[in-house]
């Protein structure tokens, strides 16, 4: 194949909600040169979040999942290049190899390559029928089966799992989640939301298969390359037609390992983004960085809004205006008409409080460490969610007794 070569100033790899947000501060803080943002996929940077819920659901489009339109693009000068995989990077040269053969040279380098799905490599996981989710080719690839009376088997209770379960019941799919810790959302939350969720999917119809692993997958009696069940590691076997396996992601961090860069938990950044090579940054879920919510402990967080945070962080510090990373993590999940509101991080919490909700499918929980209000889970409760935010952000002492008080207005509680 012929190289061809092809340069701009700021070359962004990853076409990510961190991706996009990077061109676009970087070129409405003033900067003049010209940026490109290389994409994987062959779509514009989308949402990654309806995926499992309203895409899967069929209640929207893809156009609708679009973060920003082509034209936006364009108006700003920012050069898209779909279907563009980076394999190395050459940092001497400033050059990335391509896929295809060609190289694409650069001022400064942005990687936003956010992450993958962690697959299983357990006997019978190369059978066809077993889906993953983290693109829009995922669902393309699992809705001919997505049908009702179906069988699906979902192993791993986390956000994915339970929300495409949410989908899955409605359509009349047979619904059953494997997860190998003791209880759904073991990872991200407390017991206390753990067990609302549990009740709100057993009432829904879904079945769960607790403190349960996965020793592989059979294939279907009518035919040997589809799976047909899932061996579970207590001897049980589950009839199933189709497979969605939902047991965390991986940091898409081996181009930048690959390149020399510092590593940990995620390619080490500082607070702007800042890698270990000055000509380039890295964003979004790939990285670890120092969270000032933490006292500056490094952690990776998999998360929209941080995600566009950091983003926007290393795009002022391109254009000579550093702002840092400054977020107090949230995060958010829809499974039927809940609507789940996280904020903070409840790891090293000594308290935890429960507040009746003011709506019977509600949820209310905060997480106390000292008499400071850690991280709050709020479900169907926006109120509640928007006081704890400010209650986290300004590490305000509070009187628990009124925390858990319904008949206090929590947002009485802040001071004037």
């Amino acid at each position: 194949m012929t190289e061809t070569e092809t340069r701009a100033d700021i070359v962004i790899v990853g076409a990510s909600h961190a991706g996009s947000e990077a061109a676009t501060r970087i070129r409405q803080g003033g900067f003049t040169g010209s940026i490109a943002l290389l994409g994987a996929e062959p779509y514009l940077p989308y949402q990654r979040p309806p995926l499992s819920k309203a895409f899967l659901a069929g209640e929207t489009s893809v156009d609708n999942l679009l973060i920003r339109s082509a034209e936006s693009y364009a108006k700003a000068k920012i050069a898209f290049h779909p279907s563009t995989q980076v394999e190395t990077i050459d940092r001497a040269a400033h050059r990335l190899h391509l896929a295809s053969g060609n190289w694409f040279d650069y001022g400064r380098l942005v990687l936003a390559t956010g992450g993958r799905p962690r697959r299983l490599t357990i006997p019978g996981s190369d059978l066809k029928g077993l889906h993953y989710m983290r693109a829009i080719a995922d669902v393309d690839a699992l809705r001919p089966d997505f049908t009702e009376g179906k069988r699906l088997v979902i192993v791993g209770g986390g956000y994915i799992g339970l929300e495409v379960a949410a989908v899955a019941v409605k359509h009349g799919l047979d619904v059953e989640i494997v997860e190998f810790a003791p209880r759904v959302l073991a990872r991200v939350a407390g017991p206390e939301l753990s067990a609302f969720y549990e009740a709100a999917h057993k009432t829904a119809g879904v079945k769960l298969r607790l403190s349960t692993g996965v020793d592989g997958f059979e294939a279907s009696a009518t035919d040997s390359n589809h799976v047909g069940a899932v061996r579970c590691g207590d001897g049980t076997i589950l009839p199933a037609d189709l497979v969605l396996v939902a047991v965390g992601l991986v940091p898409n961090t081996e181009l930048a390992a690959l390149a020399g860069l510092d590593m940990g938990n995620g390619i080490k950044v500082d607070e702007y983004g800042q890698t270990s090579d000055p000509d380039i940054l890295a964003v979004g879920d790939c990285v670890e960085f120092p969270l000032p919510f933490l006292g500056g402990a490094r952690i990776r967080l998999e998360s929209v809004p941080s995600a566009v945070e950091i983003a926007r962080a290393a795009a002022s510090l391109i254009n000579g205006a550093p702002k840092p990373y400054n977020l107090v993590p949230w995060f958010w999940s829809d499974q039927y008409n809940l609507k789940l509101q996280s904020v903070g991080l409840s790891q090293g919490h000594d308290q935890v409080i429960i507040r009746p909700p003011r709506s019977p499918e509600g949820f209310i929980a905060f997480y106390m460490k000292n008499g400071i209000m850690i991280a709050a889970d709020c479900v169907n409760s926006v109120l509640e969610f928007n006081a704890a935010k400010r209650f986290i952000t300004d590490k305000l002492v509070l009187d628990t007794a009124a925390l858990a008080n319904p008949e206090v207005v929590l947002k009485t509680l802040i001071p004037a």
